[in-house]
C-alpha cells in the first residue's frame, strides 16, 4: 500500500498557471502522512467520513492547507478501496501492538498500583 498511497510533490505549468500536488508520504513506521505534517491520512479520511467539510478539517488541523485537504479527499474518493485496505491494515497492526502491550503490562489494577506507589512515596 505504501507505493499506492505515495503521491509525489510536483509542479506543472499549464497555460501559464502553476499546479502543485500534495504529497502523501509514508513514514518509517508505515504511516501515511499529509505532506511534511504529522497529520495522517487516516485522520483526514475519518473526519471526512464523519461528515466534516474540507474547510472544517483544515480549520481543525492548521498545519494543513485547504488545498491539501481537498487533494486528500479527492485521492480517497478516487482510490477508496485502496485507502480502505490501507486503513484496515493499520487498524490490524494497532490492535496487534495493543495486544502485545497488554500482554507485557497487565492493564488491570494500574490505578490501584499507581495510587499505592504514590502513597508509599508520601510517607
Amino acid at each position: 500500500m505504501q507505493d499506492q498511497v505515495r503521491v509525489s510533490q510536483e509542479s506543472k505549468t499549464q497555460g501559464g498557471l502553476t499546479c502543485s500536488r500534495t504529497t502523501l508520504e509514508t513514514d518509517s513506521s508505515g504511516v501515511v502522512r499529509v505532506g511534511k505534517t504529522r497529520v495522517t491520512l487516516n485522520t483526514v479520511v475519518a473526519a471526512f467520513c464523519q461528515g466534516a467539510s474540507a474547510e472544517e478539517i483544515a480549520h481543525q488541523y492548521p498545519s494543513l492547507d485547504l488545498a491539501d485537504v481537498y487533494h486528500v479527499i479527492g485521492y480517497y474518493l478516487r482510490r477508496s478501496s485502496e485507502v480502505e485496505d490501507y486503513l484496515r491494515e493499520r487498524k490490524a497492526k494497532a490492535e496487534a501492538v495493543r495486544g502485545q502491550n497488554e500482554a507485557r503490562f497487565d492493564p488491570q489494577g494500574v490505578r490501584a498500583r499507581l495510587l499505592a506507589r504514590r502513597s508509599g512515596r508520601a510517607r
